[in-house]
């Protein structure tokens, strides 16, 4: 690695040649703050909050624009910095609402943060009254522009990470604000709830619909049977919303923590996710027998369901008929678990934990309906069930770790790690190697579809026939992929696509990392490692060989892939109109 010599503070050192004053800050051990600032996407140096002194320079310096240079001499925190950044969240705090006390962010928010940081006790600048500019017409994700400080971070991630690019900067000068194109309301714009701007935004100016009312509602309802599903990735990121470290399996407390609720059913969508793989795997089987149509494509993302029917119509036929763990397993409740316990379908409440704003969108769905009620009656992210905890004074930390309930509370390791990208991918193969090869494997890990490699492409021989897959997430990464099959540049036979970056362990539901953590830590990978580590840890390692799924087949679906199956655990998909 080539190096240059600066002097940061006072003190020598040898930086990347490349670097960024905030890069090689990093690099020392120094921390400069941020706000607009996000690696890779967003370095536009518009906030000003990261400005560093540079000997010889003109004037202060944005540390997230500005590179290092051999001999360079830069001061990080002298008392001209110091005033300045402190000025300058004045000045964003006096066009910002500071309702903090009712914000949802509150505690967890960069500006306050710095705020407080830097002894910004009150604003000495004209404050702005505020109008009400709240668009919450999609039901899934609310933007409240009085909250916005045009960090740009939320456009970054729709455009660059989910090459959807549906909000941008409308207007000029004051009158400078977020919004869709022509100001329509989100609804209108093709936008696919995929929670990405949500993670990005560093205040409470974007956040998703709160349905932890309806939960409360249900649980004091004595006519209703409440269930609740927990998706693969909770178990490995809920424990950062209570200071445990990133990547914690918190899995038994989660358990406990929805005991003490008070729920009739508290049970494991890993289940699902194995019956997904039985489905799934058995649909990829007779493709191959048929010789097609290829690719084959995962569908247990709803953002990138619903992307695909905005800008992929053509693939829609190559998208598997599935629907997604989720669906599954509310399907299930609605009809073999209403059966098995002579429970009325529609006294049946389905609740679903999940680390994606989308799956609010997809539980709404008329597609998505059985038997002509909703097959899940809501679905809440990672952040609503934190606070779910907190608001029934449950401690979490304290709590003892229990077990699921049966029946669905048995999971195999390819259940577990649907929640990383790749991980669909190596369940469906874990499955569809022995299915073929009619022996055990010798190896379960599928090592290489794992990991946040932009698209992994690998070989594998099965039954004597060679299959190409490709793996891939977040929306931009699938852009690109797809563009090349639709041209015939590729050729696979099955394909995993995930709508966010890295999977499910970094949805946009997930409990919300400020970018101090994120620039630097790759917290796709720490969350993925925890459930691998669970796999690898567990004896049931395969979705066929899940004694529940065995014991659904053989009571109730028939086999895989049959007429009862199909009516009940798939759906269809078609092309949306983009405006």
């Amino acid at each position: 690695m080539e190096t240059v010599k600066v002097k940061i503070n006072g003190r020598d050192y040898d930086v990347p040649k490349g670097s960024t004053i905030l890069e090689a800050a990093h690099y020392a051990g120094i921390t400069i703050p941020t706000l607009c600032y996000m690696k890779k996407i967003n370095a536009i140096g518009a906030c000003r909050v990261c400005v560093c002194e540079v000997k010889g320079a003109r004037s202060l310096v944005a540390a997230c624009v500005f590179p290092v240079a051999e001999g360079m001499e830069i001061n990080t925190a002298s008392e001209k910095v110091i005033k300045a950044r402190k000025m300058t969240l004045e000045l964003i705090l006096s066009n910002h609402n500071t309702d903090c006390l009712t914000c949802g962010r509150n505690q967890n928010c960069e500006l306050q943060s710095l705020a407080q940081y830097y002894g910004v006790d009150k604003v000495r600048f004209n404050t702005t009254e505020f109008e009400e500019d709240i668009d919450d017409s999609t039901g899934v994700i609310v933007r409240d522009n009085s909250k916005c400080i045009l960090c740009r971070r939320c456009v970054a991630a729709c455009k660059e990470n989910q090459a959807v690019a549906v909000i941008g900067a409308n207007e000029r000068g004051f009158n400078t604000h977020i919004a869709c194109a022509f100001e329509m309301d989100l609804k209108e714009a093709p936008c696919v709830s995929c929670g990405q701007c949500i993670v990005a935004c560093p205040t409470g100016a974007l956040h998703e619909a709160d349905d932890t009312y309806k939960v409360i509602e249900a649980l004091n309802d004595p006519s209703k049977h409440v269930v609740v599903g927990v998706a693969p990735s909770i178990r490995v990121q809920l424990g950062e919303a209570f200071n445990m470290p990133i990547g914690t399996n918190v899995e038994g407390k989660i358990a406990a923590a929805l005991h003490r609720m008070g729920f009739d059913g508290v049970f494991d969508v890993d289940t699902a996710a194995d019956l997904t793989i039985l489905e799934e795997g058995t649909e990829l089987l007779k493709r191959i027998e048929k010789g097609g149509p290829f690719p084959l494509i995962t569908s247990c993302s709803p953002g990138w369901i619903k992307f695909a029917e905005y800008y992929f119509p053509k693939l829609l036929p190559n998208i598997s008929s599935c629907k997604s763990p989720q669906q599954m397993f509310g399907s299930v409740m609605k009809t073999y678990y209403a059966e098995k316990y002579n429970l009325n379908p529609e006294d049946i409440f389905v609740v679903s934990i999940m680390p994606c704003t989308a799956k609010k969108f997809e539980a709404a769905r008329p597609d998505q309906m059985i038997n002509g009620v909703p097959a899940v009656d809501v679905a809440i992210t990672s952040r609503e069930f934190a606070k779910l905890i907190n608001r029934m004074g449950i401690k979490f930390e304290e709590l003892p770790d229990e077990e699921f309930d049966v029946p669905f509370g048995v999971a195999s390791g390819a259940g577990h790690i649907f929640g990383a990208t790749g991980g669909v991918m190596e369940a469906a193969l874990r499955t569809v190697a022995e299915v073929v090869n009619k022996k055990p494997l010798e190896k379960l890990e599928f090592e290489e579809v794992r990991g946040v490699k932009d698209v992994k492409e690998a070989t594998y021989n099965i039954g004597g026939m060679d299959i190409n897959v490709a793996v891939t997430s977040g929306l931009a990464n699938a852009k690109k992929l797809l563009e090349m099959v639709e041209k015939g540049e590729k050729n696979y036979h099955f394909i995993e696509i995930m709508a966010c970056p890295g999977g499910c362990v970094n949805g946009g539901g997930q409990i919300i990392q400020p970018s101090s953590v994120t620039n630097y830590l790759d917290v796709r990978v720490e969350r993925a490692k925890g459930l691998y580590s669970e796999d690898k840890g567990m004896t049931l390692r395969k979705s066929h060989e899940n004694p529940v799924i065995k014991e659904l087949y053989d009571t109730y679906f028939g086999e895989p892939g049959s007429h009862k199956a199909h009516s009940i655990l798939h759906t269809h998909y078609a092309k949306r109109e983009r405006y």
